[in-house]
Parts: C-alpha cells; structure tokens; sequence
C-alpha cells in the first residue's frame, strides 16, 4: 500500500505541475495492473486509506481477473464477483467504479452508497 500511495502522490505532484486543476484529479489505485492477486485483494480491502490524498478514488474490478483467479469463472460470469468488490470498494471509500455492467452495478452503488453516505443519495 505504501509504494501504491507513493506511486500516487508523485502522479498527482506531476499532473498539478502540467497544469491540471486540482479538482479534475481522481486516483486510480491500479487494480490488475503489475500486481498479484494477493495484492488486489488488499488494495480493496484497504481502499479507504487512499483517502488520504485527497482526491477521488475510482475503482475499476469489473470482470477483471482477480475475480476469475477467486471464482474460478470466465471475464462473462463474473457479474457477481465483481458487484461484491465495487459494495465492499464503495464501503472502503470508493468514489467511482469503472464496470461492463453498469445497469446491475448502478444498482448495487446506489444501495451501498444509501447505507454508506446515508443522506446524500438522491439529493
């Protein structure tokens, strides 16, 4: 997590001095890219601790492997798979998802973020 939260601050330090706004910064903690699936699994379990750095988090597990590796299921039957990491992302402090599914996953975000952000759904 540590070389994760690194990683992401000299992003963010090169895109403010290239003349990105800071508000149009979001981070993308990388999951399925250069990492095991070890280390996926603990990135979504310790998601909240990017916040940290202020700025969004988008999270993108839709369908990747690291659900077919626990599953044991092809990229088209990992719906399942993938809705539990965007409930448990949301919950650890996720902003965004990137997904394939987005009618079935709209509908898990909006129930995780009712019991997580009560109040701010809808409004």
């Amino acid at each position: 997590m540590a070389k994760v939260i690194s990683d992401l601050e000299t992003s963010i330090e090169l895109a403010m001095k290239a003349g990105v706004a800071a508000e149009n910064i979001i981070i993308d903690p990388g999951i399925g890219f250069g990492k095991s699936l070890e280390q996926n699994l603990e990135l979504v379990k310790r998601l909240a601790e990017l916040k940290r750095l202020e700025k969004p988090i988008l999270l993108g597990t839709s369908r990747k492997s690291m659900v077919g590796q626990v599953l044991n299921l092809p990229p088209d039957q990992r719906l399942e798979g993938s809705l539990a990491t965007v409930a448990i992302g949301i919950a650890n402090g996720a902003d965004m998802v990137r997904v394939h599914d987005v009618r079935q996953t709209a509908l898990v975000c909006r129930m995780s973020d009712s019991i997580i952000r009560r109040g701010t759904v809808g409004d």
